[in-house]
């Protein structure tokens, strides 16, 4: 069976060709402000998939999409109630969001747990897998390019940057003082939150970063493991499988 997987999260929308045994090579991604009848014909017109499975956090949107899928194709929403190898160690299981439910099963499915998944996107969310293959909880923050937007929209002459490694901590301009405090202060904020999981989980920690900004930011917190672009539809692959 070939699967059709969505990412709907809040500032882009992917979409993944799939089936039981890996990701294909076909992948799109729209701004999720895009997200149309019109939009979701034009994309999938010249695809064939058999099943579409939804993984999103901006209600208004996942409503388009079940509306256009269900007329044509089987269809899962992921939710707390999807068939999943996870345990859920949580009081309120529906107050997590899709997108940390299908990070933490990819790791569960690719690496050793205990685990903690940093997905840096518009939040940054950090995510705990135990020992047991249980999602224990984790932390939400602002995400890099939203605390940069802020910053920019909340004052009178400070820029919008493009992020990027700084070449050093005394910025000679601005752009380069923002750049300083953007990098290397979103890195002591994931250094710190990283430090008091640490002490919480039992066991060998696996660390490993997904996201937009993952690759900037790990490159300069030692602890993180690895960085995998690809664990959230890894994730959602696996759902497919379980769901459709």
């Amino acid at each position: 069976m070939k699967y059709l997987l969505i990412d709907n999260s809040n500032t882009r929308t992917k979409f993944q060709l799939a089936d039981a045994e890996h990701l294909h090579d076909w992948t799109k991604w729209i701004p999720t402000a895009d997200v149309s009848v019109d939009v979701l014909g034009k994309i999938t017109k010249d695809i064939h998939f058999d099943a579409v499975l939804i993984c999103s956090v901006v209600p208004e949107k996942s409503a388009i999409m079940q509306e256009f899928f269900t007329r044509s194709h089987p269809l899962h929403v992921v939710s707390c109630d999807s068939a999943m190898d996870l345990a859920i160690d949580y009081p309120n299981p529906r107050q997590i969001g899709a997108d940390r439910l299908a990070n933490a099963i990819g790791v569960l499915e690719k690496y050793q747990v205990p685990a903690i998944v940093i997905d840096f996107g518009t939040a940054v969310t950090f995510d705990v897998i135990s020992a047991q293959r249980a999602y224990c909880g984790g932390v939400i923050a602002p995400g890099l390019g939203a605390m940069n937007e802020y910053l920019h929209r909340k004052t009178a002459l400070l820029p919008l940057i493009e992020l990027a490694e700084p070449a050093h901590a005394v910025g000679k301009s601005t752009q380069e003082a923002m750049m300083a405090g953007a990098v290397y202060g979103y890195r002591g904020l994931v250094k710190e939150i990283l430090l008091k999981l640490r002490k919480e989980v039992e066991g060998d920690v696996t660390i490993i970063a997904t996201g937009g900004d993952a690759a900037l930011i790990a490159q300069g917190v030692e602890g993180i493991h690895l960085v995998d672009p690809q664990i959230t539809l890894e994730g959602l692959r696996h759902l497919a499988i379980k769901n459709l």
